[in-house]
């Protein structure tokens, strides 16, 4: 019980960024959601057992239009598809989590990611529970936002028009802050110039997928020549930057 108070302790500060966001954009797909007619009760459910941000704000217009459960597959494995590179680079963090793992896998977003990339649990913190308390503690604020938004969207009148930005401006975020945090600069200008280069090639609707297999295989090729560039500057490679290959190849040892 002592570890996991004291991993609990550790990991809420590093939180604390996650709920600020998590506040407004929770909220705004709570008042979304109440404004297409449902209760808020749907929007805690959505959060509990989805708990996709941007997925939850596709799925409000999924259901408005005819069923069309294909439809409904193809644009979730779209949308989320950047997932499966987050779980690649992640398997050996996961690998000796236990009972936790499915969990871990379950919880893991955007934001989860970034934390549990760019940092590691104090001295003497356990690792596994350190992970696990970000992911919990970030899916909870989550739920309570998403929560407060459909029940002050059932209260009060909102004009919803542009309020589905907050999703582009939260990314925006996690990248600047990722990019104040790291001396070295080459993975993330690498991820930028793909999904520029992606989305003047495949356009708005289809560039995620190209995008996130050319910056994969970019950092998998260039991998030695980063982390000598790093090490020569007094830096290690973030390891949000670790490529699928390696990770695999980590697990398997």
């Amino acid at each position: 019980m002592q570890d996991k108070i004291k991993a609990l302790k550790a990991a809420f500060p590093y939180t604390l960024p996650v709920m600020t966001g998590y506040l407004f954009l929770g909220m705004a797909f709570g008042i979304l959601l109440n404004s297409k007619g449902y209760h808020f009760g749907w929007a805690i459910l959505m959060s509990v057992f989805i708990y996709a941000g941007s997925m939850q704000y596709v799925a409000i217009n999924l259901l408005t239009m005819a069923f069309n459960p294909l439809n409904a597959f193809i644009m979730t494995l779209m949308v989320n598809a950047r997932h499966l590179f987050y779980g690649l680079s992640l398997l050996g963090k996961y690998s000796e989590t236990g009972r936790k793992k499915p969990y871990l896998i379950f919880g893991l977003t955007d934001e989860t990611f970034s934390i549990l990339c760019a940092t590691n649990p104090p001295q003497g913190v356990n690792r596994g529970w350190f992970m696990f308390f970000v992911t919990i503690l970030n899916h909870s604020y989550w739920i309570a936002a998403c929560a407060l938004g459909g029940i002050l969207g059932s209260m009060v009148s909102f004009n919803t028009k542009g309020i589905d930005f907050v999703m582009t401006a939260l990314f925006v975020v996690i990248f600047l802050e990722q990019w104040k945090s790291q001396k070295q600069h080459a993975p993330a200008l690498t991820g930028l110039g793909a999904s520029v280069l992606c989305l003047w090639v495949f356009g708005p609707e289809h560039f995620i997928i190209p995008a996130m297999v050319a910056i994969i295989g970019i950092l998998s090729l260039f991998r030695k020549p980063l982390e000598n560039l790093c090490k020569s500057e007094g830096v290690s490679m973030p390891d949000g930057a670790k490529t699928a290959p390696m990770a695999i190849k980590e697990e398997q040892v």
